[in-house]
């Protein structure tokens, strides 16, 4: 089940999140507009959602946590956009994944 939102996520969406893949969650989140799309079997069903709701390619990121360890990955299909200097699958820039992690814990309320 994917759920997109604004605010963290509550204990009951986290655990609809969790039952595609157990502890991991993949997630897509628009760090301009600070929203996030989880809990997708692949980015760009959340990256979908998030442009068709006004959200900028450039903005817009993907990864996931695994919500046992809380490690936080950068890595998606999504991410190769050669125009946004990004050439790989996991995010290359330092800034950008400064402000993924702080975003994903925030709607996973970690500290």
């Amino acid at each position: 089940m994917i759920h997109t939102s604004h605010t963290p996520f509550t204990i009951e969406h986290i655990e609809q999140l969790k039952e595609r893949f157990g502890v991991y969650v993949k997630t897509v989140i628009d760090i301009q507009k600070k929203v996030c799309s989880a809990g997708m079997d692949r980015h760009f069903e959340g990256e979908k959602i998030l442009l068709e709701s006004g959200s900028h390619q450039s903005d817009v990121w993907g990864g996931g946590i695994d919500l046992e360890t809380n490690e936080i990955d950068f890595n998606s299909f999504i991410n190769i956009r050669p125009q946004d200097n990004n050439l790989k699958n996991e995010i290359q820039s330092e800034q950008i994944k400064k402000t993924f992690t702080a975003l994903t814990k925030y709607f996973f309320s970690l500290p």
